[in-house]
C-alpha cells in the first residue's frame, strides 16, 4: 500500500516527523518499505496557461507558445507533442532551478527567443515520464507557485502489509490505525447521502449469494467523461502508484485508495436487462479491459447482463461495457465479494489487480453504502450528471458474522512474559473498536470482544495477544535471556552433520543458496522429465505451482539471477528436501545439489581465462563424498537432462546416489542459459554416512613404484583398470595413481594410452624386484584377458 503523508494528514492530525511516523507504523506491524519525496528539489516554477500556439518558423518539431504566467506573458519555445491552447502546465521561469540542478536561462532556439521552459514530469522530479509537459488542472490560477499548486513538499510512503492486514489497504484504514497508536482523533471527510435526481434504475439480482452477499448499483446520467480530472485528484493517484485515465475511472480508483472499497463503472448504454451476479456457464468467454480473452468454468463468479458476461467479479471488468470518452450514462458497481471466491478466480486466470488484492484479503462488508455515496458526489462534482436511486441486493445470511473472541489475563501474561495492567488492555480494545466486555478481576480477568466488520484476522486468543502487544509496544516489554539446562549432544559415529558438508563446499569456493520448495511446473518437468511433481492446490503464483522433485530448478534460477548481474564466476550449492510420490504416498528425501559456471579461478594476472569443465565438478563431488570414507565410483550416464558426453552417474558403495555433468545443450537453450553450465546432485544421507574406520600401524618397509603405460580401447574406464589392479595385488599395493592419458600419433585411432603408477609396500618385509616383477606380469595378464590391455 502506497500513500502520501499530506493525504493522511487530512484524516488524522499527524504531528510526528516522517521518520517517526514510519517507525511508529513499523513497530505496530505495518512495515514501511520505503519513504521518498514525491518531487525533486526545484524553484522558480509556476503554473502557466498557454494562450496561443504557433509552429516554429525554422523547426518542424518545435512550437512557439505564448503563455500567461500571472503578472506578465512570456514566449516559450517547446517541443512537447501535447501542448495546445488552453492547457495549463508548469513553466520554469528564467533563473529557475530544475530537479536535476539545471538552471533555466533565456535562450535562442533556431532564431526565436525562449523566456523559460515548459516542464515535464521528469524535469520536476515527479516521475520518469518525459514524453510531454505535465498537464495541470484548468482551475489553477496562472502564476501560482507550483509547490502551492501541487501541495508540495510531500512524501510517498510504501507499506509492506502482511496478508492478514487488508484493513490497512486504504487511507481510511491507515488513519484509523494511526489514531489508535497516537490517540489522535480521526476525522474522515463528509460522506453525506446524495439524493436521487432521476428515477432511472437498473435491476440487480444475486444468483450466487454465497459468492456475493451484497451488491449495490447506481445509474448516473449525463456524465461528461471528456472533462479533465482535477489536478489534486490526478496527483494523489499518481503519487500512490496509479495512472490517471478519465474522470469516471479516476473516481473509482480514488475511492478504492481512500476507503479501501474497490468499485467499477460500466457504460450503462451497452448494458441490457439487468445485472446478475452468477457463475459462468461451461465455455462462456469474456474479453477483459486489457484485451485478454478468458474462458470461465462453473466456479468463476461473473457479473453479467442479459447479453452475457461484463466482468469477472472482484477482479477485472470486460471490454464490452468499459467506459470511455463517449460514455454519457454510467452504472456504478459497489459490492462485497467473498474473499476465497475472488482469490481462487484471480489465481486461476493469473490476474493480480488492485481490486482482487483487496477483495481476497477481506473488504469491510458494511462499507459499500458510504463508498457509493462518496464516489457519486465526486463524480457529479467533476463530470456532472444526475444520480439515480441506489439499488441494493443483499443476502444477510451469507454476510460474514463478526467473530467473538475471549482473552484471559493469565494467558496474556504467560505469552508476554510479564504482566500488562488490565486497565491498559481494556483501553487498547476500546481504541481498536472491539467493544470489550470485562469479567473477573486481577489474574482471573477475561475480556470478550467482537471483531469489527473491517477486521477479518481476529479469530483466536493469540490474535488478541498480538493486538495488545503491538499497541502497548513491543519495546515496552523487558528482554530476558531464557535459562534452561540443555544437555550436550553426542554426535553419532555413523554420520556427519550437514554443517560439515556445507563447510567443505564453502571451502571449495561455493556459496550456499536457499531456494523455494515450490517451483514452476514447466521448469520442474524440463529438469526431471517423466516425474509427476505434487501440485499445489492454491499456489501463490504459477512460478510456485509444484513441489520440487530435485534441487536443480531453484539453483538454475539463482544462477540466472547471478548472471544477470554480470557475475563471471558462479558456484552455488544447496541442501534441502525434495518430494516424490511412490506407492505408499509422498516420500521426502534430503539432497545436496550444486551449479557452477564461468571461470575456473578468480580473475587474476597470474591466472588464465580457463572455464570450468566436467573434471572440476567431478573433483568437487569426490571431495564432498570423501568425508565419510565410502567407496565412490562413476559410470556413464544416460540422463536426458545432462550432456551425453559430459555426465556421469554417482555410486556410493555400489548404490546409485546421484548425478553430475553439464546440462544438455537443449536444456540450456530452453532455460535461456549460456553454454557450459555444470550441475551435481546427490543423496545427502549417503554423503554424510560414515564408514566404520579401522586403524593399522604404518609400514616401516621401503616402498617401490612401478609406472605402466597401458594401451586399451577408448571406451575402457580408468576406474575399471584400477579395480582390477587392486583385486590382483591386494594389500601389497599401497597406491594406484593415474598420471597420463594419451591418444594420437603412434596409437590406433580406436585406442588410447593410460599411464598408471603402482606403489608396492609390504607391512612386514622388504619386497624383492623379482617378486614385484612377477606381480606386475600377473596383473598385466589379467588386464589383457579382461580388457585387452597391453604395454605400450
Amino acid at each position: 500500500m502506497k500513500f502520501t503523508v499530506n493525504w493522511l494528514k487530512e484524516w488524522v492530525p499527524v504531528t510526528a516527523s516522517v521518520d517517526e511516523l514510519c517507525t511508529q507504523l513499523t513497530n505496530a506491524g505495518l512495515e514501511v518499505e520505503r519513504a521518498e519525496p514525491v518531487a525533486g528539489s526545484f524553484s522558480g516554477v509556476v503554473a502557466a496557461k498557454i494562450v496561443s500556439l504557433q509552429p516554429h518558423p525554422d523547426a518542424a518539431k518545435l512550437s512557439v507558445c505564448e503563455v500567461d504566467a500571472g503578472p506578465h506573458a512570456a514566449t516559450v519555445v517547446c517541443g512537447a507533442p501535447n501542448v495546445e491552447p488552453g492547457l495549463t502546465c508548469p513553466l520554469a521561469t528564467v533563473g529557475a532551478v530544475l530537479a536535476d540542478g539545471t538552471e533555466v536561462e533565456r535562450a535562442m532556439l533556431r532564431g526565436v527567443a525562449s523566456h523559460g521552459m515548459l516542464c515535464s514530469v521528469a524535469e520536476l522530479g515527479l516521475g520518469d515520464d518525459a514524453s510531454g509537459v505535465l498537464e495541470l488542472g484548468a482551475e489553477l490560477e496562472p502564476g501560482v507557485d507550483l509547490h502551492e499548486a501541487l501541495a508540495l513538499p510531500d512524501v510517498a510512503v510504501e507499506v509492506d502489509l502482511t496478508p492478514n492486514r487488508g484493513d490497512c489497504l486504504s487511507i481510511r484504514g491507515l488513519a484509523r490505525e494511526l489514531g489508535v497508536l497516537s490517540g489522535a482523533p480521526v476525522a474522515p471527510p463528509a460522506m453525506d447521502a446524495v439524493p436521487a435526481t432521476t428515477e432511472t434504475e437498473f435491476p440487480v439480482h444475486l444468483a450466487n449469494a454465497a459468492g456475493c452477499p451484497r451488491y449495490l448499483g447506481r445509474v448516473i446520467e449525463g456524465v461528461d467523461a471528456t472533462r479533465p480530472t482535477p489536478a489534486w485528484l490526478r496527483e494523489r493517484l499518481r503519487r500512490c502508484g496509479l495512472r490517471p485515465i478519465d474522470p469516471v475511472v479516476d473516481v473509482t480508483n480514488y475511492v478504492m485508495l481512500e476507503l479501501g472499497q474497490p468499485m467499477h463503472a460500466f457504460d450503462h448504454d451497452v448494458l441490457a436487462g439487468g445485472i446478475s451476479v452468477r457463475n459462468a456457464e461451461p465455455g462462456e468467454s469474456l474479453t477483459l479491459l486489457d484485451g485478454r480473452a478468458v474462458v470461465g468454468d462453473a466456479s468463476t463468479l461473473l457479473i453479467a447482463d442479459a447479453a452475457g458476461p461484463v466482468a469477472i467479479a472482484g477482479v477485472m471488468g470486460g471490454e464490452r461495457s468499459g467506459v470511455g470518452a463517449a460514455t454519457r450514462n454510467v452504472f456504478l458497481e459497489c459490492a462485497f465479494f467473498t474473499p476465497l471466491v475472488v482469490a481462487a478466480t484471480a489465481r486461476r486466470f493469473g490476474l493480480h489487480t488492485d481490486a482482487a488484492h483487496r477483495y481476497e484479503r477481506g473488504v469491510d462488508f458494511q462499507l459499500q453504502n458510504a463508498a457509493m455515496e462518496r464516489a457519486t458526489r465526486l463524480l457529479l462534482d467533476i463530470a456532472g450528471g444526475r444520480a439515480g436511486p441506489v439499488v441494493e441486493a443483499v443476502s444477510e445470511v451469507h454476510l460474514p458474522t463478526p467473530s467473538t473472541v475471549t482473552l484471559r489475563k493469565a494467558r496474556l501474561d504467560h505469552l508476554v512474559g510479564e504482566s500488562i495492567p488490565g486497565a491498559a488492555v481494556t483501553r487498547i480494545f476500546e481504541r481498536l473498536q472491539l467493544s470489550p466486555t470485562v469479567a473477573g478481576e486481577g489474574f482471573d480477568t477475561v475480556w470478550t470482544v467482537v471483531a469489527p466488520s473491517h477486521r477479518f484476522d481476529l479469530a483466536c486468543e493469540e490474535d488478541l495477544v498480538e493486538e495488545v502487544l503491538r499497541i502497548h509496544g513491543y519495546n515496552e516489554i523487558g528482554s530476558r535471556v531464557p535459562q534452561a539446562r540443555v544437555p550436550l549432544g553426542r554426535p553419532p559415529a555413523t554420520e556427519l552433520p550437514v554443517a560439515r558438508l556445507a563447510t567443505l563446499l564453502a571451502d571449495l569456493g561455493y556459496s550456499e543458496a536457499i531456494t523455494y520448495s515450490f517451483v514452476d511446473a514447466k521448469t520442474a518437468d524440463l529438469l526431471d522429465p517423466g516425474s509427476e511433481p505434487l501440485r499445489v492446490v492454491n499456489p501463490v503464483s504459477n512460478e510456485h505451482a509444484a513441489m520440487r522433485t530435485n534441487l536443480l530448478p531453484g539453483l538454475v534460477q539463482a544462477l540466472r539471477r547471478n548472471l544477470a548481474r554480470r557475475s563471471d564466476r558462479v558456484r552455488l550449492f544447496e541442501t534441502g528436501q525434495c518430494f516424490r510420490r511412490d506407492a505408499e504416498g509422498v516420500v521426502q528425501t534430503t539432497l545436496c545439489g550444486g551449479v557452477l559456471h564461468g571461470r575456473r579461478d578468480e580473475e587474476n594476472w597470474t591466472n588464465d581465462d580457463a572455464q570450468v569443465d566436467f573434471f572440476d565438478v567431478k573433483g568437487d563431488v569426490e571431495n564432498a563424498l570423501a568425508l565419510g570414507g565410502r567407496d565412490i565410483d562413476f559410470v556413464p550416464a544416460a540422463d536426458p537432462v545432462l550432456h551425453p558426453g559430459q555426465s556421469a552417474l554417482l555410486r556410493v558403495d555400489g548404490q546409485d546416489a546421484g548425478r553430475l555433468g553439464r546440462l544438455h545443450p537443449e536444456v540450456e537453450a530452453a532455460l535461456d542459459l549460456p553454454t557450459g553450465v555444470f550441475v551435481f546432485e546427490f543423496d545427502a544421507d549417503a554423503a554424510l554416512a560414515v564408514r566404520r574406520r579401522h586403524h593399522s600401524a604404518l609400514s616401516r618397509q621401503p616402498s617401490v613404484r612401478r609406472d605402466l603405460a597401458l594401451v586399451v580401447d577408448r571406451g575402457v574406464e580408468a576406474g575399471r583398470i584400477e579395480a582390477i589392479v587392486r583385486k590382483c595385488l591386494g594389500d601389497i599395493v599401497s597406491g594406484v595413481r593415474l598420471f597420463d592419458v594419451y591418444a594420437g600419433a603412434g596409437i590406433d585411432a580406436d585406442r588410447k594410452s593410460i599411464g598408471i603408477g603402482l606403489t608396492f609396500q609390504h607391512a612386514s618385509r622388504t619386497l624383492r624386484d623379482t617378486e614385484i616383477n612377477q606381480h606386475v606380469e600377473d596383473t598385466l595378464a589379467v588386464l589383457n584377458a579382461e580388457l585387452g590391455a597391453r604395454l605400450r
